[in-house]
C-alpha cells in the first residue's frame, strides 16, 4: 500500500497516453503548489486563490521552456484528495507530456502509484471506501448501465444504506449491553419483542439488498451469452451481425469454428459478452474435439444460452434429445431456442418449436431478437435506472456475513441466550458492514482495492 503518512507531493499523467489536444498532469500533497511554482513561469502560484486557472510556461532546470500550459490550483482541503492539488494542462503529445512530467518530478515530487490519488481521498475523508471503488468502476465500465450503477455508488447511496444498517445494529447492541451492565441487579432492560423486530427488519433489508447482486453482476461485468448448436447453424453469422463486423470466420465448411470466440456487444446500455462456440458433433479431429469440449465448458458458465437450429433441415430425433438435454442442464440460466435461415422457403413449418425465427444474413427479426435477449437476460430481475445494485463481490460477501451474524443473533434470542453471546454476533455484523464503507479496514483490503486503479487516478 502506498505510504501517505507524510503526504509528500505525488505526480502522474491523469489522461490517456497518446496524441490529443491536451493532457493533464495531476500533482497532490503537502506544498504541491509551491513545488510546481518552482518550474512555472507566470504568476506566483503560491499567492493565487483556490480554484483559479493561470497561463504560463513550464521551464526545465536550465530555464529552457518545455511547454505552454494552463495550471489550475486547488487549496486544501477543497480538492479531490483533500490536499493541495495542481492540475497542469499541457499539449497532448506523448513526448511533450512526458517531458512536462519529468520536469515536475525533478523539483522534488515523487511519481504516484496506481490509485494513490483516490487512496489519499479516502484516507483524508473525502470518500468512503465504497465510493472510492466506484471511481474505478466508472473508469472500467463497458456499458452505460454499468456507468449508472457506479455513479449511484459514487453518490453514496450504498453507503447511506450501510450506515443505516449499522445504526440499527448499534441500537440493538446498546439494548443488549445495557442489560449486561445491570446483570447483577437481575434487571432486564431490553424489550425482547422490540429487539427481535429490529433485528428482523435488518435481516430483511440486508436480504433485499443482496437480491440485487445477480443483476448488479450482469450490469457491471456483462451478460455472458453463449451461442451453441450444430455446425453451420449460423452461430458465427449471428455474432458478426450483432457486433456489426466480421469477428468470426464464416464458411460453408462444417467445423470452421474450432475454438470459442469472444466479442463484446452493447444493446440499450447493457453489455453482452458474446461467445461463439464450435459446432456440436462427434469428431475424430483432435483440435475440433477440443473446441467442442470448450463449447460445453462455455455453456456451463453462461448467463444466457442461445441454441441455434438451421431451419433448412428438419429436426432429427437426436437433435430433439440434444436440445432437451441442454434446456434441462441450463437450469435457471435463460435458454433461447432460435431457428436460423428463416429466409429460406421450407417444406414444413417449425415455428411452434422456437422462441424466434431469424435470418442474420437478411436481417429478419434481428431487432426483435436483440430485445428478446435483453428481456431474457434480465427476466425475474427487477431493474430500472434508479435501482440501487450491489455490483461488487467484496460487498456481497460482507453483506452475506453480516446477515449470517444477524440471523445467529435472532436464533440466540429465540433460545433465550444471554446478552453477552448476542453481543458477539451483533458486533461481528457491525464489523462486516464497516468493511464496505471503510470504517473497518486493513492494509490487505486497501491493497486489493487500489491496485485496480490506473496511475494518475
Amino acid at each position: 500500500m502506498p505510504s501517505t503518512s507524510q503526504n509528500n507531493p505525488i505526480a502522474a499523467i491523469a489522461t490517456p497516453v497518446g496524441e490529443g489536444g491536451i493532457a493533464v498532469i495531476r500533482v497532490s500533497g503537502k506544498d504541491a503548489i509551491a513545488k510546481v511554482n518552482e518550474a512555472f513561469k507566470g504568476k506566483d502560484l503560491t499567492k493565487q486563490d483556490s480554484h483559479t486557472v493561470h497561463f504560463g510556461r513550464i521551464l526545465d532546470k536550465e530555464g529552457q521552456p518545455v511547454d505552454e500550459v494552463l495550471v489550475t490550483i486547488f487549496q486544501a482541503p477543497h480538492s479531490y484528495t483533500g490536499e493541495e492539488t495542481v492540475e497542469i494542462s499541457c499539449h497532448g503529445g506523448v513526448l511533450v507530456t512526458q517531458k512536462v512530467l519529468e520536469t515536475v518530478l525533478a523539483v522534488g515530487i515523487k511519481p504516484a502509484e496506481a490509485g494513490e490519488f483516490t487512496q489519499r481521498a479516502f484516507l483524508n475523508g473525502k470518500l468512503d471506501l465504497d465510493q472510492a471503488e466506484a471511481v474505478a468502476d466508472i473508469i472500467h465500465a463497458k456499458s452505460l448501465k454499468a456507468v449508472d450503477a457506479a455513479h449511484q455508488q459514487l453518490e453514496g447511496r450504498l453507503g447511506e444504506h450501510i450506515k443505516r444498517f449499522r445504526q440499527q445494529i448499534i441500537d440493538a447492541t446498546a439494548m443488549v449491553e445495557l442489560e449486561l451492565d445491570f446483570a447483577e441487579e437481575d434487571v432486564e432492560f431490553a424489550n425482547k419483542e422490540q429487539l427481535q423486530k429490529l433485528l428482523e427488519d435488518v435481516d430483511e433489508e440486508l436480504g433485499n439488498l443482496l437480491d440485487t447482486y445477480e443483476t448488479g453482476r450482469l450490469v457491471k461485468d456483462g451478460v455472458k451469452t453463449v451461442l451453441i448448436g450444430r455446425p453451420n447453424a449460423g452461430k458465427s453469422t449471428l455474432l458478426n451481425t450483432l457486433v456489426g463486423k466480421d469477428r468470426a470466420i464464416v464458411t460453408d465448411i462444417a467445423g470452421t469454428t474450432r475454438d470459442t470466440i469472444d466479442a463484446d456487444w452493447n444493446y440499450d446500455g447493457l453489455l453482452f459478452k458474446l461467445i461463439d462456440t464450435a459446432g456440436l458433433r462427434e469428431t475424430d479431429d483432435i483440435v475440433e474435439a477440443e473446441g467442442v469440449r470448450r463449447s460445453q465448458q462455455a455453456f456451463e458458465q453462461a448467463d444466457l444460452v442461445i441454441y441455434l437450429k438451421d431451419l433448412s433441415y428438419p429436426f432429427s430425433e437426436k437433435e430433439r434429445v440434444e436440445i432437451a438435454a441442454f434446456q434441462k442442464r441450463s437450469g435457471e440460466t435463460p435458454f433461447i431456442l432460435i431457428g436460423t435461415k428463416a429466409d429460406i422457403e421450407l417444406k414444413e413449418d417449425w415455428r411452434t418449436e422456437f422462441d424466434m425465427r431469424i435470418s442474420a444474413t437478411e436481417g429478419v427479426n434481428i431487432n426483435e431478437l436483440k430485445k428478446l435477449l435483453k428481456d431474457r437476460a434480465l427476466e425475474n430481475k427487477h431493474y430500472d435506472a434508479s435501482s440501487l445494485l450491489v455490483t461488487s463481490t467484496r460487498h456481497r460477501d460482507a453483506l452475506q456475513k453480516s446477515r449470517k451474524h444477524i440471523q445467529e443473533a435472532l436464533n440466540g434470542l429465540a433460545m433465550s441466550m444471554t446478552g453477552d453471546f448476542l453481543s458477539i454476533d451483533l458486533r461481528a455484523a457491525l464489523n462486516e458492514l464497516g468493511t464496505i464503507t471503510g470504517e473497518i479496514t486493513n492494509e490487505h483490503i486497501l491493497d486489493s482495492i487500489f491496485s485496480r486503479f490506473c496511475i494518475g487516478k
